[in-house]
């Protein structure tokens, strides 16, 4: 039978209108990718806009951009998301923003933290780094497809069975010349699937949040502390996405420390004069944080990575001996110990809970010098996560190169590194640190 054509209806093919719609949704990707780009910047601020003054700096981004449109990419703009529409209710309804003091959802923490890591990654792979690529194999937990001879000792649960007879049907063909059943086997026949381990890692970072860290960059651009949280945002993406299993905590310090969850990364602050004596350097307090921090964490490998941009200038006293021995010495000695009042603006402002608020705290502040008492308590910490297997590498992002002695002299003790960068390369320098360090070397029972 001839097909009937009489109840199809036939329409011309419109070229011009699928191109349009095309070219209307690109240029909508290429704005929301510019608005993205502007939440970044943003958010990274010491002071972080709330959703209204959001909305005024992303009004004057979008009417800047409509200013070098023509008439009908505007009208395609309209026709996406109205053009009386707030930007930052656009945004809500995508999901991005919401209605909060803290207003980044966590779809636009990963996405504008994978937009970050992408750059650095795309930086890091120009100098021939990868993802803890290896050729050494042996006893761990990711099976690969090559094939090794089964040694005594070996785990069962890796055999490579089809390989084990095809050695033995080999074996017996080469001796008597043809196979026999039943198939017999043999020691030598025994082979199984090679393994390498992909070790686990646990990485505390510890943020200084000491007034200097505000300081604006050489180029201008940002300060020191937006560094920092772009780094460790970057890096945080990167752990969840490529190496779930390892587990990164954050912990901000100043006079005392505090733990910092990860998507609070971007609205860290910085503490100054109005948050009582909380804006000095206290490395034992972050120290002593991330040792209890890690002895909880099963991990192999530990580490902890302090990031700071000046000397320690102050150090726990536990006892009243401790601080009676420093009285002696100067009878004028600054102590400190946060009161109720600024614990709670502390928790209502900065959505900060500091660890140990009981603790006293001893204050001195020497120009590009630690005082001899701060000196040793931060060494004594530093040797108890040392005694713990725990690694401790000190990074200075200042533009003060006299500032790494002090470092340098503490990671001779304690047989760690000790980084001095521009503060705006540190993103580089953590994920690259991150991810050449996370492979352990193994090599079979023999070999």
């Amino acid at each position: 039978m001839q097909p009937s054509t009489k109840n199809f209806v036939y329409f011309l093919n419109k070229q011009e209108n699928s191109k349009k719609s095309d070219t209307s949704q690109e240029l909508s990707n290429e704005r929301l990718s510019q608005i993205l780009k502007a939440i970044t910047k943003q958010i990274l601020k010491e002071k972080t806009p709330s959703l209204q003054e959001l909305e005024h700096t992303l009004e004057n981004i979008t009417q800047h951009a409509s200013q070098s449109q023509s008439l009908e990419e505007k009208q395609d703009e309209i026709d996406i998301h109205g053009n009386t529409e707030p930007v930052t209710k656009y945004l809500q309804k995508l999901g991005y923003l919401k209605d909060d003091k803290k207003w980044l959802t966590k779809k636009a923490f990963f996405e504008l933290g994978q937009k970050m890591l992408q750059d650095v990654i795309k930086a890091i792979n120009n100098d021939n780094l990868g993802f803890h690529e290896t050729k050494n194999v042996g006893s761990g937990e990711n099976v690969l497809d090559t094939t090794k001879k089964f040694e005594h000792g070996d785990d069962f649960k890796n055999l490579n069975i089809p390989q084990t007879i095809l050695n033995s049907i080999q074996r017996v063909k080469l001796k008597q010349g043809a196979t026999k059943f039943p198939i017999s086997l043999e020691l030598d026949d025994f082979a199984k699937f090679e393994t390498k381990e992909d070790v686990k890692v646990a990485v505390v970072y510890c943020i200084d949040l000491s007034s200097t860290m505000k300081y604006s960059l050489g180029s201008g651009e940002g300060s020191r502390i937006e560094s920092a949280k772009k780094a460790l945002w970057a890096l945080y993406v990167l752990n969840k996405k490529f190496f779930p299993n390892d587990s990164i905590h954050i912990i901000g310090f100043g006079s005392l420390a505090s733990e910092i969850k990860p998507y609070d990364i971007p609205y860290l602050k910085t503490y100054d004069a109005n948050d009582n004596f909380l804006h000095y350097t206290n490395y034992q307090a972050a120290l002593r944080l991330a040792l209890k921090i890690l002895k909880k964490d099963g991990a192999q490998n530990k580490r902890i990575v302090l990031i700071t941009d000046g000397q320690p200038s102050a150090c726990f006293v536990d006892n009243e001996s401790q601080k009676n021995t420093i009285l002696s010495e100067k009878p004028y000695s600054h102590f400190y110990k946060p009161d109720e009042s600024t614990l709670s603006k502390l928790e209502t402002e900065k959505n900060i809970k500091l660890s140990n608020p009981e603790q006293v705290v001893y204050l001195c502040y020497r120009y590009r010098q630690v005082d001899p008492v701060i000196e040793l308590r931060t060494l004594q910490e530093a040797k108890k996560c040392k005694k713990e297997g725990i690694e401790i590498d000190t990074i200075m992002v200042s533009e003060e190169a006299e500032l790494l002695s002090y470092v340098e002299s503490l990671e001779k003790h304690l047989r760690g590194r000790a980084y001095y960068i521009n503060p705006e390369k540190i993103d580089r320098v953590l994920i690259s640190d991150f991810i050449s360090n996370k492979k352990r070397v193994l090599n079979t029972r023999h070999g």
